[in-house]
């Protein structure tokens, strides 16, 4: 096709000429003037025009040409690096100057955290594993900077580094559509392998602070064969780890990270080891509504019955149960979503104190009921006593009517009432009758005055406001649903006081350590 335009061009260029060769005839036969030097300007342009157009096409065909030639190139320059008579993958690429162990950088990119489990301690983790290393073996042509780099799409072509993830659980890689990984090699030696992976890995977590508490999960990666003296590991200069933007956890938030070196010593030599820290930090405001708020109603459901009539039997049991199992299904449920831990958690305390509170709520309503018959047998006691004082009297009553009905009959004009009992006497008129003047009666006394006894003037006891308070209310049971309306949110509203206080100062000192 190129080659039919470049044909057409030439017989264009061609028929121009003749064009001019007919004009200079006619030039010099018939034609002269102005209209002469109009024709031979229309034909230069036209010429000229029709040679632009065939330098084009014959450039983009040459341009089709040297791409094909670049392909086939770079096909030329892989066979001849890694080709089994110049490369042999079992040997690792020399260090600096020919000399030490080989360098390989890492560099990865945290694509999505999917789960965190309290229960299994693990998270699962996605991310994009990349390795840089030199290799002077894979050293080529560039063709004065035409050929960038060469893309493999086979791992194993070259060297690669043992390098494994210590704390792996399960891992995978990604294979759809193709597999997810390439190597790149560059025209210095360099190599860049990248690929996906999914793992899940072990995160030990210390739950003393649970729900108020952030996590430490580890990312541990190390050579498996080859010790220092041959390979070492280096986190990437400039942006080792890189984090996906609007990353979202359901329940966690990713604060920071923190890269270290954690190389390992055994029997069999030292490996070199790189470490990730990821600080999660729990977000707070699910447990705040699925746990706290419903636990601090419960608290205040139960203690309704402190305004319940004493005699609401039924209502008051039903109430003190129904408060008490929900609140032992609640801490059933959260512990169910929690592993089993030999220290208390901060969740723990707060569902102990909340149980604590219901059940004390259904004991009172059992020292109220206790009270309350006690006030009755009281009563029963005090009408029963009144009954027999008052038949008493009625009786002796009758037994001196019937003495002095006799006495009368008999004409004893003497008659003599049986001595009552001795009305008892109060603490002033005792200590009345004991004082003695201070001024003696006889007739040499002071100016001769009539003299006045001592008066003692005792000072009436304060009132305690609490217990005139408390006697307007007659009965013990009442009295004690009384202070227990007031102790029982008092008492509540302290420990949440010392509770909140203690665990968010706590969470403080771990945020700004020393």
């Amino acid at each position: 096709m190129m080659a039919a335009e470049f044909n057409k061009c030439s017989n264009r260029r061609t028929g121009g000429g003749e064009a001019m060769g007919v004009d200079r005839g006619v030039d010099r036969g018939a034609i002269a003037g102005g209209g002469k030097m109009g024709v031979r300007r229309s034909l230069v342009l036209v010429l000229a025009l029709l040679s632009t157009l065939c330098g084009v096409a014959v450039g983009s065909h040459s341009g089709e040409i040297s791409s094909a030639n670049f392909r086939a190139r770079e096909k030329q320059i892989i066979d001849e690096i890694i080709g089994p008579e110049n490369y042999d993958k079992r040997i690792r690429p020399a260090g600096t100057n020919d000399t030490g162990p080989a360098v390989v950088r890492i560099n990865i990119m945290i694509r999505n955290v999917e789960t965190i489990s309290d229960v299994k301690m693990e998270y699962s983790i996605q991310i994009y594993f990349r390795e840089q290393w030199k290799d002077h073996r894979l050293t080529f042509n560039n063709m004065g900077g035409r050929i960038k780099y060469l893309t493999l799409t086979e791992a194993d072509m070259v060297w690669m580094p043992d390098l494994f993830f210590k704390n792996e659980k399960e891992g995978h890689f990604h294979k759809i559509i193709l597999p997810n990984f390439y190597i790149r090699i560059y025209p210095d030696g360099g190599v860049l392998y990248s690929i996906r992976i999914s793992l899940t890995l072990s995160c030990p977590m210390d739950l003393k602070l649970f729900p108020l508490d952030r996590q430490q999960c580890q990312l541990l990666m190390a050579s498996y064969g080859w010790t220092t003296e041959d390979l070492v590991f280096l986190w990437k200069d400039v942006e080792p780890v890189q984090v996906t933007k609007n990353l979202h956890l359901p329940r966690f938030t990713l604060e920071k990270f923190i890269t270290d070196y954690c190389n390992s010593k055994t029997n069999t030599g030292e490996y070199s080891c790189l470490l990730v820290a990821l600080i999660f930090k729990r977000e707070f405001s699910y447990y705040l509504i699925q746990y706290y708020i419903p636990c601090c109603m419960l608290v205040i459901v139960s203690w309704v019955s402190f305004w319940l009539d004493q005699n609401a039997v039924p209502a008051r049991v039903a109430l003190g149960v129904t408060t008490l199992l929900t609140m032992s299904t609640q801490t059933s449920s959260i512990n169910q979503s929690l592993p089993p831990v030999s220290y208390t958690k901060a969740i723990d305390v707060w569902t102990g104190v909340c149980l604590t509170f219901v059940f004390g709520a259904l004991l009172e309503f059992a020292l109220v009921n206790y009270a309350s018959r006690s006030d009755k047998h009281r009563e029963k006691l005090k009408e029963k006593l009144k009954e027999q004082k008052k038949q008493w009297e009625v009786e002796h009553a009758a037994a001196l009517e019937a003495v002095m009905a006799e006495q009368a009959e008999d004409g004893h004009s003497a008659f003599a009432m049986p001595a009552s009992p001795p009305r008892p006497r109060s603490l002033l008129e005792l200590l009345i009758s004991k004082t003695k003047p201070l001024v003696s009666r006889h007739n040499g006394g002071m100016g001769g005055e009539k003299t006045r006894p001592c008066e003692i003037h005792l000072q009436a006891p304060r009132k305690n406001c609490c217990r005139s308070w408390l006697s307007k209310f007659p009965t013990r049971s009442k009295r004690i649903d009384v202070i227990s309306r007031i102790t029982f949110p008092l008492v509540f509203a302290f420990f949440n006081m010392a509770y909140w206080s203690t665990y968010l100062f706590t969470e403080e000192e771990e945020d700004n350590p020393k």
